[in-house]
């Protein structure tokens, strides 16, 4: 095939938003402090390196310590969590949440962007040290996002009740789960790697945050990969200023409200609350609300009063979990970050918080969009080239390709606009004749042209439907390969589990991924298997 990628404006995939960011457009310059090009990262990392309280190193490194304790760690991830009490270390963060088993693909992708990028900043900045950082989303509460995973187009589901933080979760009746996703993999060696990796992350492990962060460091830690659970009292302890300032002030809601009224042209990804703040315990993560001079926890008899509310913050800030409005300046404060990595949805909500940063007085990281990816088989890249397909033919919608191809493959011509500009100019015609005579006839003139040239597209849609019963054999070839590499007509990335392709490809799949993916490219790229 032509080519093994292609631009992400092209690809049908992403929203007008995240096209415009892409393509540098000037009304969104307010929005962001510096477009990712290796280049911006030299300003970043004296930004920064200036603005970040380098006292929270030590509380960092002394959380990571306490939460790699009991589980395998590699040189390269020791030495990236050491590293990270140096002032010149920084870090690059993607976040995801605690999908089971990781979730569709794309959790591979931004691990990798984060790993790959780290890598060349080190390349170009020797002096600094880059530590690629997964934020695990542990404090999230929707759980029917997480709770299954796709599987050769069967879903694996958790069925299990919910209500706090995911990340305290037990993983009491995953091994229901296990059983029937063993009978399916088979008793290949790479079946039987993966049956290994499942048992050891979530039967070993007691709840569904040590569960994933087994399971990431097993994929990736040779590659210095850092996995932080950021829901922990100590890291919590840096950010009650900002918790403070939030409930006295609700300084987020008035300048997020005021930032999209700047993105009025586009879809709001997320809308302020008043207040960003939930309250949590190990079964409970409520939203705080202000009524009636009153602070209460959504959904719950707790109440305090603004005194006994900043008590509590002071004395347990574990209790106070930022929303997705928040969450982001938490991360911010507590790593020494450069960049965030995220999907067009993330980068979408991370645009409104520019504004709230900088009131906040917290650097505002570059923003990234995650490598994309689609992986084919030899076998398939093979069909492609027999039917003549591009890969912008098969990144297509699926009407469109079908009605592309049939006319691309018809002997006749299938494209009846020439005629119809021939029957507008008679009608042109004719209508300079009425004017000269009687202008009564030109509405009859009108509905007459209208008549004629709704036949024939009616007439075209006839010849493109009898086309398609004489070009069915090859359609149908055409579809069935656009179905298996975009599954349920959407991208393979949202939809499949790395298990699917890890048992055919092995250890293999990872590090080919590391080889092919550059973050910065911002392209799609398609990636042989």
């Amino acid at each position: 095939m032509p080519t093994d990628c292609i631009r992400y404006q092209n690809s049908g995939y992403f929203t007008s938003l995240i096209k415009d960011y892409l393509d540098q457009k000037s009304s969104l310059d307010s929005l962001y402090n510096r477009f990712p090009t290796v280049e911006n990262f030299e300003a970043q990392i004296k930004e920064k390196g200036t603005n970040y309280n380098h006292d929270n190193r030590k509380i960092l490194v002394h959380v990571l310590q306490k939460q790699y304790k009991n589980i395998r760690v590699s040189k390269a991830t020791q030495h990236n969590i050491s590293a990270l009490g140096q002032s010149n270390t920084f870090t690059i963060t993607t976040g995801h949440q605690l999908n089971l088993f990781s979730g569709p693909l794309y959790f591979l992708y931004k691990i990798i962007s984060t790993i790959n990028l780290a890598s060349e900043l080190k390349a170009k900045y020797p002096h600094s040290n880059f530590v690629p950082v997964y934020w695990m989303a542990t404090e999230d509460h929707d759980f029917e996002e997480i709770n299954y995973f796709n599987f050769n187009g069967k879903k694996f589901h958790w069925n299990k009740d919910s209500t706090g933080p995911v990340g305290r979760l037990s993983t009491e009746g995953l091994d229901a789960v296990f059983e029937v996703f063993a009978l399916e993999l088979g008793s290949s060696t790479n079946a039987q790697k993966i049956k290994e990796l499942f048992q050891k992350s979530y039967l070993d492990h007691s709840n569904l945050a040590d569960a994933t962060r087994y399971l990431a460091n097993e994929l990736f830690s040779n590659y210095g990969l850092v996995i932080l659970d950021a829901d922990d009292a100590d890291l919590k302890s840096t950010f009650i200023p900002y918790i403070k300032n939030e409930i006295e002030n609700q300084t987020s809601f008035k300048e997020v409200t005021a930032t999209i009224e700047k993105l009025k042209d586009y879809s709001i990804q997320v809308n302020p609350r008043e207040i960003n703040l939930f309250y949590i315990e190990n079964n409970l993560r409520e939203r705080i609300v202000f009524e009636n001079d009153t602070y209460k926890v959504n959904h719950t008899n707790l109440s305090f009063s603004k005194e006994k509310l900043l008590q509590l913050v002071e004395n347990h800030p574990e209790q106070f979990s930022p929303n997705v409005i928040l969450r982001p300046l938490y991360q911010e404060v507590v790593l020494p970050n450069l960049c965030y990595i995220g999907g067009g949805g993330e980068i979408a909500y991370w645009l409104e918080l520019q504004s709230f940063f900088n009131a906040a007085e917290v650097s505002f990281p570059i923003l990234l969009v995650r490598n994309s990816v689609l992986l084919a088989t030899e076998k398939q890249i093979k069909k492609a080239d027999a039917l003549e397909l591009s890969w912008a033919d098969l990144f297509s919608k699926q009407n469109d390709l079908v009605n592309q191809k049939t006319k691309t493959l018809s002997e006749i011509d299938l494209d009846l606009s020439h005629i119809k500009e021939q029957l507008k100019k008679q009608f042109s015609d004719l209508q300079s004749i009425a004017l000269q005579t009687d202008q009564s006839f030109i509405g009859a003139l009108k509905a007459q042209e209208i008549k004629q040239i709704k036949g024939i597209e009616h007439l075209e849609k006839r010849l493109l439907k009898a086309q398609k019963r004489k070009l069915a054999d090859v359609l149908n070839r055409i579809i069935q390969l656009q179905n298996e590499l975009f599954p349920n007509q959407s991208l393979q990335e949202r939809q499949t589990n790395f298990s699917e392709f890890y048992l055919e490809n092995g250890e293999n799949l990872i590090p080919a991924l590391i080889e092919k993916l550059q973050p910065l490219e911002q392209r799609f790229e398609i990636v042989h298997v």
